[in-house]
């Protein structure tokens, strides 16, 4: 087994955040926060652009869609509203990086959608999503280990590990692998892309951590 697939906490460098809640961090830590949401938001955005399936959590969100009603914008607000309240029990704080996650993520996968068109082939679809998950877990490595706190997701999948001590790598797939069974049952969509996301996000995030890790200081 790789070495980066064993990885257990997000590391501390020398940019990285004394405190998720630090207020006022370094202009080189925040703006490498920004910088890993902006590759996090366009690989989101390249996964809807393959059209091959949507992310495990949008999944849910149809499904939720699908049987209460709603919009699935709407299903995704409240959603991640639930997962912040789990944080209280996985000893999770808030911090700029959990606000700048929803705005900034947003704005790229909008972005995103609106500049880069479709592709028609069915290869280049399958390559582009390879793609997504690698840029959603890089984008990941970058603005985690930056420590201004993390998004609702990621903040599930740093608490839940420091309680299971498990690796990261695995918390995130089983996480991701779980949503997209409740999104199924709920009668969500599962594409091909669907199911490549939730095997390869867990890897890719790990992956992105260690090479951060490693080309950094």
């Amino acid at each position: 087994m790789p070495m980066f697939l064993r990885i257990k906490k997000i590391p501390k460098l020398s940019w990285s955040s004394e405190s998720p809640t630090n207020l006022k961090p370094s202009l080189k830590t925040l703006f490498l926060l920004c910088f890993g949401l902006v590759i996090f938001g366009f690989g989101e955005g390249l996964l809807i652009i393959s059209t091959i399936g949507a992310s495990p959590w949008n999944v849910l969100h149809q499904g939720l869609t699908l049987n209460l009603g709603l919009s699935i914008g709407t299903w995704a607000f409240l959603v991640s509203l639930i997962v912040l309240l789990l944080w209280f029990f996985l000893d999770e704080k808030i911090g700029i990086g959990t606000i700048l996650n929803f705005i900034i993520i947003a704005i790229m996968i909008d972005l995103t959608i609106y500049f880069i068109k479709a592709p028609e082939l069915w290869v280049n679809q399958f390559v582009l999503c390879i793609i997504s998950v690698l840029m959603v877990g890089l984008g990941s490595g970058i603005y985690l280990i930056a420590r201004l706190g993390p998004g609702p997701r990621d903040g599930l999948m740093t608490g839940l590990q420091k309680k299971t001590g498990l690796s990261i790598a695995f918390i995130r797939g089983a996480i991701e692998f779980f949503v997209v069974i409740c999104g199924w049952s709920l009668g969500g969509t599962v594409g091909v892309g669907t199911l490549l996301y939730a095997l390869g996000i867990g890897p890719a995030v790990a992956f992105g951590i260690n090479l951060i890790k490693k080309t950094s200081s």
